[in-house]
Parts: C-alpha cells; sequence; structure tokens
C-alpha cells in the first residue's frame, strides 16, 4: 500500500507550553485550511523532543531528520509562535538552525501570540534569517495577538478567527500564483 501524499501546507506550533495561544491560532489556521481543502498538517513542537543545536550531533537526532522531511516536502509552512522577549521564542529559532537548509525557497507565514501590542515588529528577525539564508518568500500578511484577542473561553475572537483566515487565503493565493 502507498504511503499517504505528505501535505503541501505546514503549520508547526513551537509554543511548549499547555495552554499555549499560539497553539490556538494554529489549530484556527488547521481548520481553515481544512474547510480550503488543501492537505495540511499541524506539528505540535511538544511531541518533538529537539536537541539544542550545537552545529555537530544535532542534525541527526530522529526527530530533527523528521521534521526536515516534513518541512522539505511541504510548499508552505506557517510558524506559530509566542513572542518572548521582543522575538519569537527559542523553540522556533532553534527548529530553523537544526533544520536549516530544508526551508530552502519555501513560503512562510506566521502566527504570533505576545502580551502586548509593543513586540509587533519582533517577528521581522526570524522573517528576515528565512528571507536572506533560506531565499524563503515571507507571506506579507502575518497575525500578530495579543491576550484580548482571545475570549473567556480561550478562543480566538471572531476579529482573530477572520485574521487567521485571511493568512491562509493568502498563501493559498500566492502558493497559486
Amino acid at each position: 500500500m502507498p504511503k499517504p501524499a505528505l501535505p503541501e501546507y505546514l503549520i508547526i506550533s513551537a509554543s511548549l507550553r499547555s495552554a499555549s495561544l499560539s497553539r490556538l491560532m494554529a489549530e484556527t489556521l488547521r481548520d481553515a485550511y481544512t474547510k480550503l481543502d488543501v492537505t495540511n498538517q499541524l506539528v505540535d513542537l511538544r511531541e518533538y523532543v529537539l536537541p539544542l543545536c550545537d552545529g555537530e550531533a544535532a542534525y541527526g537526532h530522529p526527530h530533527v531528520t523528521t521534521l526536515s522531511a516534513l518541512i522539505e516536502a511541504a510548499r508552505v509552512i506557517v510558524v506559530a509562535t509566542p513572542i518572548y522577549n521582543y522575538d519569537a521564542n527559542a523553540t522556533a529559532k532553534n527548529l530553523v538552525e537544526l533544520t536549516g537548509s530544508s526551508w530552502e525557497n519555501k513560503t512562510v507565514g506566521f502566527l504570533c501570540a505576545a502580551g502586548g501590542a509593543s513586540s509587533y515588529m519582533s517577528i521581522m528577525g526570524l522573517a528576515n534569517s528565512l528571507m536572506l539564508d533560506f531565499r524563503c518568500l515571507i507571506i506579507p500578511r502575518f497575525v500578530y495577538a495579543k491576550g484580548d484577542d482571545f475570549n473567556a473561553k480561550k478562543t480566538p475572537t471572531p476579529e482573530l478567527a477572520a485574521r487567521i483566515i485571511a493568512l491562509a487565503e493568502a498563501s493559498v493565493k500566492i502558493r497559486n500564483a
């Protein structure tokens, strides 16, 4: 029996917190992609214990090779990350360092959850690195959310959900252009 095709759209949840708002955003994006009838997969990095990038043996770790293959097979990748200290979290950055060339020529988007409005541009360091180091096309519509973008049940407000759907639609449009 042939293996199922790898997903064309890959969503990576980089938060390690159990009550992650960026993961909720990733789940909303997954649902939007499903409604748009595109093959997608949500990867939760809590399920992949990754070594710290040491520039040597870490690249051969089984989880690194698995994630590298998923990234390599995807055409569009959206990283859902919390913002800590005005930057993407260390897990997201470590993933990029470990999987390096797998990102080459990918279309990449971002879902960011932060504590306040001041960190709005903080994802640009990671975006610029992906663009310059790996020639990624960065989707110019990323979603940045704060705590008040989620309702009391910790689900995205209708406004936030609409912005996530707009990112899904933009990524499909860019991918199909």
